[in-house]
């Protein structure tokens, strides 16, 4: 019998691999097919997913996870997150799950701060 994370189990892993900017682990939790939407990109697919986020990982400065919220599918993370120069912006991330892998991430910021100080 495999051990199937949970949704919240997902949503730790994600922001952990963040965070240590080691995303072997966070590969195998993805689906195929999934999709990343946020106010700067949009991206298909497990490869361009991980391509996007070990980016933004190399410029983040600040992550700061400050609430989680989760259920059977989805989580919402609520944290802060630095970039380049920028001051923390308050970021939510929701993560869609089936079948044991994140299917879908959606994000919404306002991005005006990170714009400036990039």
């Amino acid at each position: 019998m495999t051990d199937i994370p949970s949704p919240r189990d997902l949503a730790g892993t994600y922001f952990d691999c963040w965070r240590l900017r080691d995303f072997a682990d966070l590969a195998a939790h993805l689906a195929d097919d999934v999709a990343f939407d946020g106010p700067l990109a949009s991206l298909r697919g497990r490869e361009d997913c991980l391509e996007g986020l070990v980016g933004l990982a190399r410029a983040t400065t600040h992550l700061e996870v400050e609430r989680r919220l989760a259920d059977e599918e989805d989580v919402m993370t609520w944290f802060s997150l630095g970039v380049g120069g920028s001051e923390p912006t308050p970021v939510v991330n929701w993560c869609h799950v089936e079948g044991g892998r994140i299917r879908a991430i959606r994000v919404t910021f306002d991005p005006r701060g990170m714009l400036a100080a990039g």
